[in-house]
């Protein structure tokens, strides 16, 4: 039976740093509740999938006590939601190579361990491209086997729009996804926003679940406040010169 939420995210956001990542130009406000207040998920252009915009949904609308669930529970979870009507979600998808396992690296490249490819998780994509974070090791100096560091700025974190991320490296925050660790049975892929690092773990342990949903999904984005009252204001602007060529 799907699990039915209608209540919006009130959790507060964290910093959301102008400026650093893609998320400015590659993330659109989504409303799924009707009300064009606020938004309840973010369509993200660069992987063609939406995110609901609260990471922690699971706690914040009471589900779960402090949002931690097995990979298992957290699936279900996922696929139970039904926000408002909208159905569908899952969690986040980690490319699987196969049997060659965890190619663990702090300098980068591979699909485990910290500095990953971006292409080869949709949380590692959100966490270095669309959030442009970064990790303590420095891909310039750091080994596959040795991490050297810091890198600048690696201990804030931008969280974009996004409501429940972690604000600091100091603030841990793990999200299971949605893809077993074909090396290993009982083990699932996962990703540790504090760490910034993609790497797996048994399927028994209580992580973290931000649910996604493929594709564009609820009601495209209306004008900020802000952009309202420009409007607004240029429309009577405009008025007021008409009126007053009419009358002249």
């Amino acid at each position: 039976m799907a699990l039915v939420l209608s209540v919006l995210s009130t959790a507060a956001h964290s910093a959301a740093v102008s400026g650093q990542g893609t998320w400015e130009t590659t993330l659109q406000g989504r409303d799924l509740d009707g009300n064009l207040e606020t938004f309840e998920a973010y369509f993200d252009s660069a992987l063609n999938v939406t995110w609901l915009a609260d990471a922690n949904y699971a706690q914040t609308v009471g589900y779960d006590l402090d949002g931690l669930m097995t990979w298992s529970a957290a699936n279900a979870w996922a696929a139970g939601l039904n926000i408002n009507g909208y159905t569908g979600w899952r969690l986040p998808t980690v490319t699987d190579v196969g049997n060659d396992g965890c190619q663990f690296s702090y300098a980068g490249g591979t699909d485990c361990g910290r500095n990953v490819n971006p292409a080869t998780g949709e949380l590692a994509h959100m966490f270095y491209v669309t959030l442009g974070n970064k990790t303590f090791c420095d891909p310039a100096i750091s080994t596959t086997s040795q991490c050297f560091g810091p890198q600048e700025g690696w201990e804030s974190m931008n969280t974009g729009p996004f409501a429940s991320l972690p604000a600091s490296a100091n603030s841990a925050m793990i999200f299971w996804t949605a893809t077993e660790y074909a090396a290993l049975n009982g083990y699932a892929w996962e990703f540790q926003f504090h760490a910034a690092e993609q790497r797996f773990d048994l399927k028994g342990t209580f992580f973290d679940a931000w649910a996604v949903q493929s594709g564009d999904v609820g009601v495209s984005a209306v004008p900020a406040p802000a952009a309202a009252w420009l409007l607004a204001t240029g429309l009577l602007g405009l008025t007021t010169r008409i009126r007053r060529r009419k009358a002249a």
